[in-house]
């Protein structure tokens, strides 16, 4: 019997669903076919909770370091895309300066300041699009100071990673590489090489090469990992938590009031919508998952998404409910030896992001006219996050 034949829910999903409103079809596939053959993806998906830790603990039997990996194919071999022995190596000089201690002591002020004047330069309107004029800048001028650029060059950091993102998405897709993710690529390259080579400062890639355990050409597909992610993560986060807290003025008004409830909005709404919301495995062997037979080569993708809305972990799953136990039980930053290596940055950035805005644009709302959309095949937040506030 065929792949399409056993798995028919699978079977019949199209890259429309999973691109515009996914959680439908990914509740039915995780009620039915947790573990289902999807042509449209080219893969497994793996839809359960408890099945996709499995996976992503696993990295002998389920790896990432595979030719087809998508971001390695614009990037080249990183912490992203490596597993065993090299992923540590590739790993472990980033660890020391994104742990918890030194990450608040480094970009807090940093953080906050960017912060203020992105607000000060948007509140007198009374009106913005909070997406690409308040989570897309901040996130990229962290990154850009965490890498070494300068002031200026936030415009063209945003450039480079828009460029990368969308050639992620056409090879998910099943499409070519874009010669615009090739030569932004390029780019960052030549600039991340003229950091190193200048030892500027105290940035973060100077410390890295200083340590002499990376060739400038691992640094460099690191620091786009840096880029992709930073970015990426931080906007998502952001956007998607601001959209959620809107949408519920009763929680709105709660993390308005009280730490404590903010920190678990924003888990709460890294649950309901990862901001990657699926990630690439490859069967190393022959292999079985929930009683499903995979073969050696076999593309495995785990849908986050899926996982963290899975009702046997998280009660009423489709609902916005930052007061649920167990706030950080998702798997929003991924799970097992590929954790996200920025989990404390990017909670610290929308942390602090997110309570400055609420206190300082009074009456701040969504813009009825013009509400906001989540959706992406890979990466899904809001395209816009339309707001008003009384100025």
């Amino acid at each position: 019997m065929g792949r399409e034949h056993a798995f028919p829910l699978g079977a019949a999903v199209t890259l429309e669903q999973l691109d515009e409103d996914p959680h439908p079809v990914l509740a039915r596939l995780r009620a039915s076919e947790p573990v289902s053959w999807l042509p449209a993806l080219g893969g497994w998906l793996v839809t359960r909770y408890d099945l996709a830790v499995e996976v992503m603990r696993d990295a002998s039997t389920f790896t990432v370091d595979d030719p087809r990996f998508s971001t390695a194919r614009i990037i080249g071999p990183s912490m992203l895309s490596l597993d065993g022995h090299e992923h540590r190596r590739h790993r472990e000089p980033f660890v020391p300066p994104f742990r918890s201690s030194s990450v608040r002591e480094r970009f807090a002020g940093p953080v906050a300041d960017e912060t203020r004047i992105l607000l000060e330069r948007i509140a007198p309107a009374g009106a913005a699009e909070l997406r690409r004029s308040f989570a897309g800048p901040l996130a990229a001028k962290i990154v850009t100071l965490a890498l070494g650029f300068g002031e200026g060059e936030v415009g063209d950091v945003l450039r480079w990673y828009d460029s990368i993102v969308a050639a992620v998405t056409d090879i998910t897709a099943g499409r070519g590489i874009p010669a615009s993710g090739q030569e932004a690529f390029d780019a960052l390259g030549g600039r991340v090489r003229t950091v190193i080579d200048a030892g500027e400062g105290e940035s973060l890639l100077s410390s890295v090469a200083a340590m002499a355990t990376l060739s400038t050409d691992q640094i460099v597909s690191n620091a786009a990992v840096l880029l992709f992610g930073g970015i990426e993560t931080t906007e998502g986060m952001i956007a998607n938590a601001l959209m959620h807290l809107l949408q519920a003025p009763d929680q709105l008004a709660a993390a308005r009031a009280d730490s404590t409830a903010l920190d678990a909005a924003i888990e709460e709404s890294l649950r309901l919508e990862p901001a990657a919301s699926v990630i690439d495995r490859y069967a190393t062997a022959d292999a079985s998952l929930d009683g499903t037979s995979i073969a050696r080569g076999d593309l495995v993708r785990v849908s986050i998404a899926g996982a963290n809305r899975d009702p046997a972990v998280f009660a009423d799953p489709d609902r916005f409910d930052p007061g649920r136990s167990g706030p950080r039980r998702h798997l929003a930053f991924a799970h097992g030896p590929h954790v996200c290596v920025g989990i404390h940055l990017a909670r610290l950035e929308a942390r602090g992001a997110i309570a400055e805005i609420l206190d300082r644009l009074s009456g701040l709302r969504l813009d009825p006219r013009r509400p906001p959309a989540v959706r992406g095949l890979v990466f899904r937040k809001p395209q816009t996050v339309h707001a008003v506030w009384d100025p």
